[in-house]
């Protein structure tokens, strides 16, 4: 069996960010609604993660733009050790 690559994982060796999800990377995406800043009504979205409100649960999904987009403020704040300020 040939090695496996993972999409990104080459660049980040390299010193650059690993690739955002793709519909065409091989993860389970579906038909739906994007939950993130486009609010797409209809359209590819994968499952990113539960969200939580007043201690209630639902699963969360994401069209590819807006993962992008999310990946990139993720890195931003990790690569700037981005916190939030304390009050005094």
């Amino acid at each position: 069996m040939p090695p496996r690559v993972i999409p990104g994982i080459a660049d980040f060796v390299r010193g650059g960010l690993p690739a955002p999800a793709a519909t065409d990377d091989g993860n389970r995406w579906e038909d739906g609604r994007c939950w993130l800043y486009c609010g797409q009504q209809w359209t590819r979205v994968l499952w990113i993660g539960p969200v939580s409100v007043a201690g209630a649960q639902a699963p969360m999904y994401a069209c590819g733009p807006c993962i992008q987009e999310l990946q990139e403020r993720v890195w931003q704040a990790i690569l700037l050790g981005d916190e939030p300020t304390r009050p005094a």
